[in-house]
């Protein structure tokens, strides 16, 4: 079992290489060239600029029982059918059962967007949901 981290935008980077430390279990930050990481534990992974670049290049590195932290909803349906876990910053482990109905908001999100509207943004993080992450993380690996 290895972690990923699909590293552009995600606030819970430290943390999951936090955890995996404390756990004794790999972990890769993958990021394209517009970020710049360096981590005592985590190997980081540079791909080049790219629509969804680092989302390919952690497709093709993962292997079934690895985790995904994403919160990317494409990223994660990929990892799903590669029987790999996937996670989201917030907590949220990504499943069969639910990854069709999160896809489709998506959709019908930018589809609003793109008719001119409007929808909300993320609310400002709260130290809770770092602590729903962890809780998260913690549960996917004690039930390999």
């Amino acid at each position: 079992m290895r972690i990923f981290i699909d590293a552009d935008g995600c606030p819970v980077t430290e943390s999951a290489i936090n955890f995996a430390k404390q756990h004794n279990i790999e972990c890769y930050v993958v990021c394209d060239t517009s970020h710049e990481f360096s981590f005592n534990y985590a190997s980081v992974i540079t791909v080049s600029k790219g629509k969804d670049s680092a989302d390919y290049k952690i497709v093709n590195l993962i292997s079934p029982g690895d985790i995904v932290v994403t919160q990317d909803y494409g990223l994660a349906a990929m990892c799903l059918a590669k029987n790999a876990r996937a996670i989201n910053q917030n907590g949220l482990i990504y499943t069969d059962n639910n990854i069709d109905f999160l896809l489709q908001s998506r959709h019908i999100s930018r589809e609003i967007r793109m008719s001119g509207g409007r929808t909300k943004g993320p609310h400002k993080r709260k130290d809770f949901q770092n602590e729903d992450f962890l809780r998260s993380l913690k549960s996917l690996i004690e039930n390999k």
